[in-house]
């Protein structure tokens, strides 16, 4: 997981989107998604208003991980989100998302 944020911060999507399971889902307040390239769309649409992701926390459970990172928009202050994501096989299989979108929607 470190990885996924580590290639979102920089902007290498054909890194991001090769460490996602071909079955990956993703659900979240501003959306789903389903396969990676969908997924990548997703997080490349999110990173024209978004300039970076820092990471807080994470801990993981066997497969699962929760992560607590902040989006730091262009415009807004940061926004906290909470990711639930579940790693099988050394691939991101499931990824759930919650946090306030409204100052990404100002």
């Amino acid at each position: 997981m470190r990885r996924y944020f580590d290639t979102w911060n920089a902007r290498d999507f054909d890194a991001f989107e090769a460490q996602l399971a071909p079955e990956v889902d993703f659900v979240g307040p501003l959306g789903t998604a389903n396969g990676p390239a969908e997924c990548r769309r997703g997080i490349e649409g999110l990173s024209e208003i978004v300039d970076r992701v820092e990471v807080r926390a994470m801990a993981a459970d066997g497969a699962d991980v929760i992560t607590w990172f902040d989006l730091h928009p262009r415009d807004a202050g940061a926004v906290p989100v909470a990711n639930w994501a579940t790693v099988e096989n050394g691939a991101i299989r499931h990824v759930r998302v919650t946090f306030d979108p409204r100052p990404l929607l100002a």
